[in-house]
Parts: structure tokens; C-alpha cells; sequence
């Protein structure tokens, strides 16, 4: 790995320190300090390229308008010049040493904690700052609390349609007792009258005056043969349900050697998931996330939070670190080696989020196999997922597609379900 990878991998723990300081001293300007104009313009590439880079490397910690693990990032361009944010981002270490306030301040403030250089661009930095510029001038999001209440109303909808269907079941199960209530009585209302008849012949006093006796009717033919195929028709379905549950792990959730939350990191924390799982954009494999990738935000998060020692979880990534040794992870999903699935194309050319195939994770304490991740789940969706076209690289099979078809482009058009696209 080059020393410039190395490098963007810590900007998690460069940017946090400084723009902690950089930021926190917002407060303590005067409450007219300028502010960028609402007219201003932007550069549009430089603020995506800075939102990509923000989004994969500063949000870690970092939000705009909120806090997460350092303050907001609202305006904090203004704190201090570009060109000393450039020079402390490359070599905090000589900054400090030439003596600048600033730096030796914030040196002492975060006891001493010493960055590790960063070799990022002049153009880098300043994508990242133009995109904070830009959600500066937005202002604080105000949607929040419509997508908490359009999530109620889901939750509540489906509560209600599973209250009908199991409302239903019961109601039916009702009307089926009352119906043999309803026969018994009817059967008996009628033997009754018969018996009441004297005119009867001998044959019929047989059959309304017999008795059913017990052993006998479950040793008649007819009732032999009714029980042999029930019973047949459940073991055979309980076989064809454990062969095709073979292999099957849905709800899998093991014991991991360190008890890791992605409630707490991908949902309380927001931590993009590609920031761990490294492999994800351009891999087959997603990667289990290695120690240092864990110490790039805990070597300093003690420090920052005030905590005097860490947790015992906490604790045994130290450990590891210390002793040069990885940690053990077991693997949750598990596809067999018969199967080929790439991470990259479905998530970097497809645009497939995390949670289609491994559900809500930032919910999750412990982490479960959401879907069953069957062959039939995998040719489901793709007779149903869209084509991303906007990459130029299908603008041909697009053009064949709409002469043939008014439906826009599926995976299976492009010869999604082929045996050995998987299997090979």
C-alpha cells in the first residue's frame, strides 16, 4: 500500500483534532464574525468530490450542523487561513515546533497527542472545505422530523395489515367451529326424529340406533387411508423443507471475540460502512475490518471523551494492537464456493445499498443474517433491479432495449440470470 493510501486512511483522526479545535473556537468569535453570502457561488465539481471525500473519511467524526464525535463543522474555514489548515493537515508536527500559537494550544488541549502526517492535496483539502461552505449556507436540515413521523405512519400501517390478517384467521377459524357445532346439532336434531318414528323398518332402526364405537373406526379402511396420507403428506414436506433449508444460515448471529455494535458506529455515529469494510468499491471482497483501522479513531477517542480507562471491549483492541495480532472476526455471511458474487459491481457500478442485502446493520447490536441469500432471492432481484444507465456504458443495449420493450432495463436483460455469470 502506498504511503499516500496509508495516509488517507488516518484522516479520521488528522481532521478530528484539528478541526475539533478549529471549530470549538467558532464559539468564541464574536457573534457578527462574517459569514459566507447567501448568494456566493460554488464550485459544483469541487463540492461533490468534497462531499465524496467527507463522506468517506471526515464523517466518521464529523457532521456539519450536528455533533457526533467532534463539534459542528459549520464555517470552520473561517477559524484559520487556508494555508495554515493545509500545512497542519501535511505536518502537524512541524507546525507545533515552529512555535504557532494555534497549534501548540491545540497540541496541549488533546494532551499531546501527536498526528500522523497526511499527504493530501492542495485541491483535496480545499474540495472538503468548499463542501462544508456548502452545507453551511443551507443551514441545519429540517426534514428530520418528517421522515421520524413518515416512519410512524409505515410502522403503524403495517402493524395494522398484519392486525387484519391475523383478525382475519381467527374470524375464519370461528365460523369453521360454529359449522361443526351447527352440523352435531342438526345430526342430532334428526336422529332424534327418526327414533320418534314408529313406522321404521329394520334396517333403518340399524343405522339410527348404532353406536360408534371407537376401535373400530379407527381400525376401518377409510379412516386407515386418511391418516396414512396426512401423515405421509407432513414427512414429506418436513424433507423437501430440510433439503432446501440446506446450507441455509438466515438469522445466523455469532458470538464475535470483541462484542462490536453497529447500532452504536453505523447508526448513533453515522460511520460510513465502506470506511471499515475497505474492500467494498472495488473488490469481490467487502474485507473484516483489521486492528489499525479500529486504532485510527480509538487511539485518540479516550483522550477526547475524557474517559480515564477504557472499557473492557474496548481494552482487547488495544491488546491486539499491542501484540501485533488480528482479531479473530467471525464471519456472519457466508456464501458457498460454488457461487461468484462481487462487491464492486453491485455496490460501485450498481448502486446497490448495504442494507438490500444485509438489512438495517445500523440497527443491529449484534449483527444478523437479515436474508436467507438464496439462489432464488439472488434471481428475484434481478428480475426486478433497474439498470443504472447513466454511466454511459449501456447507452447501446439501452437503445435495443426501448425498441423491443417500453419497460425500463432489468438486470435479467442483460443476461442476469445466466447460469455462469454465478457458476463457473
Amino acid at each position: 500500500m502506498s504511503a499516500k493510501s496509508k495516509s488517507r486512511r488516518h484522516l479520521p483522526a488528522i481532521v478530528f483534532i484539528f478541526l475539533q479545535f478549529l471549530s470549538t473556537s467558532l464559539f468564541a468569535q464574536d457573534a457578527g464574525s462574517a459569514t459566507p453570502a447567501q448568494g456566493e457561488e460554488l464550485n459544483a465539481e469541487m463540492v461533490a468530490a468534497g462531499e465524496t471525500l467527507f463522506n468517506n473519511n471526515c464523517k466518521v467524526c464529523h457532521a456539519v450542523h450536528s455533533k457526533v464525535l467532534g463539534p459542528p463543522l459549520a464555517n470552520v474555514y473561517e477559524r484559520r487561513p487556508i494555508e495554515w489548515i493545509k500545512s497542519f493537515v501535511r505536518n502537524s508536527q512541524q507546525v507545533i515546533e515552529s512555535g504557532d500559537e494555534y497549534a501548540v494550544n491545540l497540541f496541549n488541549e488533546y494532551n499531546k497527542t501527536m498526528m500522523t502526517p497526511f499527504d493530501f492535496s492542495d485541491e483535496e483539502i480545499l474540495s472538503i472545505i468548499e463542501y462544508i461552505k456548502s452545507e453551511t449556507l443551507k443551514g441545519p436540515p429540517v426534514e428530520e422530523k418528517v421522515t421520524v413521523a413518515a416512519t410512524e405512519t409505515t410502522v403503524q400501517e403495517q402493524g395494522i395489515s398484519s392486525g387484519l390478517l391475523i383478525t382475519f384467521l381467527v374470524l375464519l377459524l370461528i365460523i369453521l367451529v360454529l359449522i361443526l357445532v351447527v352440523l352435531f346439532v342438526l345430526v342430532s336434531v334428526l336422529t332424534k326424529y327418526l327414533k320418534l318414528k314408529a313406522e321404521l323398518s329394520a334396517e333403518d332402526k340399524e343405522i339410527v340406533y348404532q353406536e360408534l364405537e371407537f376401535g373400530k373406526f379407527i381400525k376401518s379402511p377409510g379412516f386407515v387411508w386418511v391418516a396414512t396420507f396426512i401423515l405421509t403428506a407432513f414427512i414429506f414436506k418436513a424433507v423437501i423443507d430440510g433439503l432446501y433449508n440446506v446450507g441455509i444460515q438466515q438469522g445466523y448471529a455469532p458470538t464475535q471475540p470483541i462484542a462490536f455494535s453497529h447500532k452504536v458506529h453505523a447508526g448513533d455515529f453515522k460511520i460510513d460502512c465502506n470506511y471499515c469494510h475497505t474492500g467494498v468499491r472495488k473488490s469481490r471482497n467487502a474485507n473484516l475490518p483489521s486492528v489499525n483501522i479500529c486504532m485510527n479513531c480509538h487511539v485518540s477517542i479516550n483522550k477526547v471523551t475524557g474517559a480515564t480507562e477504557p472499557s473492557v471491549e474496548i481494552q482487547k483492541i488495544y491488546d491486539a494492537n499491542e501484540n501485533n495480532m488480528p482479531i479473530e472476526w467471525v464471519r456472519v455471511h457466508n456464501l458457498p464456493d460454488l457461487a461468484y458474487f462481487n462487491h464492486a459491481q453491485h455496490f460501485e457500478v450498481g448502486g446497490i445499498t448495504c442494507q438490500t442485502c444485509h438489512g438495517p446493520v445500523e440497527e443491529m447490536d449484534v449483527l444478523r443474517q437479515q436474508e436467507n441469500l438464496t439462489m432464488g432471492w439472488c434471481i428475484d432481484c434481478h428480475r426486478k433491479t433497474e439498470i443504472r444507465t447513466d454511466n454511459g456504458y449501456y447507452d447501446k443495449l439501452v437503445k435495443i432495449h426501448a425498441e423491443k420493450s417500453d419497460k425500463p432495463m432489468v438486470v435479467e436483460d442483460i443476461g442476469g440470470l445466466e447460469c455462469s455469470k454465478c457458476h463457473y
